[in-house]
């Protein structure tokens, strides 16, 4: 029997399972067993991950890489741990998901994407800062090529996808932290300074500034424009209304909280880290116990949702707003920024 038989063979018990109801019950089957199975892993893959232990983490990097810890390790530690960790979560990287069940699920890519705004800002003051003794020094040639692949589009799925640039942005992270322990490496420095650390704590409290206002519009709000207030001589592009009504659309209040969590889950270790990295920076200033108190703050976001939806109550309502519990929390570790910020700005 040759190849065109054996094709026309199959071609007509095809037809005939079609036409018996065979082939129609099997192709539902396997949809509903897709199906079911893409229901059981949403709920999976919709857990945040939990914080990690920053002491333990580099107790493990100095086990298996036999390298000092240095300054710098810490910070630069954290912030491959971080990007790790929403790479190889239950579910992989979800933001770029065009599949069952990634492709349906909005709270943990705008988890992700909280997380992954704190790592391009922590990259960037790495390359333009930490990792440089003045403006007009050389950048470090790892954390030059890094920093771009964290600034990927984190919904790029194919040619090339988001999860390949990200772990290429590791691996020069990578290099640089080897670079660092060792000695003979002069030319990998991580700087601890108080005008270093300033200019990020600045970007972090404008980050943190803008998620709170974007919290405690779940409920709508009129605001009075105030940006050009202080100085008669500013002026701005267009005209825009004196009194403004401010809400966030109903369909992103979850994505907002979400995002907010992710950002402070980052924000958590980072800081984290700093205590190691500028300890004499922060005794100096006598700033330590200021720090912690932010990151008590930002912990206390990270508790647990009970409700199995995000609740979007009135301020003083019969139900709980979610959004205004979570900018109440950023909004005082936003406030200890600013404090802590100014503090290290004194001499």
């Amino acid at each position: 029997m040759n190849l065109i038989e054996r094709l026309t063979i199959q071609q007509e018990d095809l037809v005939e399972w079609w036409q018996n109801g065979i082939l129609p019950r099997l192709l539902s089957g396997v949809l509903l067993v897709y199906l079911l199975a893409s229901f059981v892993l949403a709920f999976s893959w919709s857990r945040e991950p939990a914080l990690f232990d920053l002491a333990a983490t580099l107790e493990q990097y100095r086990s298996d890489s036999a390298q000092p810890v240095v300054i710098g390790t810490a910070t630069t530690v954290s912030l491959i741990h971080v990007a790790e960790t929403i790479l190889n979560k239950p579910g992989g990287f979800l933001s770029n998901d065009v599949t069952l069940p990634g492709a349906v699920l909005d709270n943990i890519p705008s988890w992700e994407f909280g997380v992954l705004v704190q790592l391009r800002d922590l990259a960037r003051a790495m390359r333009e800062s930490f990792s440089r003794s003045q403006s007009q020094s050389t950048e470090d040639v790892d954390l030059a090529i890094a920093e771009p692949r964290f600034n990927f589009d984190n919904q790029s799925w194919i040619l090339p996808r988001s999860e390949d640039e990200y772990r290429d942005g590791i691996r020069y992270v990578e290099t640089y932290l080897n670079r660092l322990s060792q000695a003979e490496q002069s030319n990998a420095q991580f700087f601890s300074r108080a005008d270093n650390l300033t200019m990020w704590l600045a970007t972090v409290e404008t980050r943190l500034g803008s998620l709170s206002q974007r919290l405690s519009a779940s409920v709508g709000q009129r605001r009075l424009n105030i940006d050009l207030a202080g100085d008669t001589m500013r002026r701005r592009s267009t005209a825009v209304s004196a009194d403004q009504e401010i809400k966030t659309p109903w369909h992103q209040i979850d994505n907002v909280l979400y995002e907010s969590r992710g950002t402070t889950w980052a924000l958590i270790h980072f800081l984290t880290a700093i205590q190691y990295d500028f300890a004499d920076v922060l005794e100096k200033k006598n700033a330590r116990v200021s720090l912690q108190q932010i990151i008590r703050e930002l912990e206390a976001t990270q508790q647990t949702i009970w409700s199995p939806v995000v609740l979007n109550g009135s301020g003083f309502g019969l139900f709980a707003n979610h959004s205004l519990v979570m900018a109440s929390y950023i909004s005082r570790a936003n406030a200890g920024i600013i404090d802590l910020r100014e503090l290290l700005a004194k001499g």
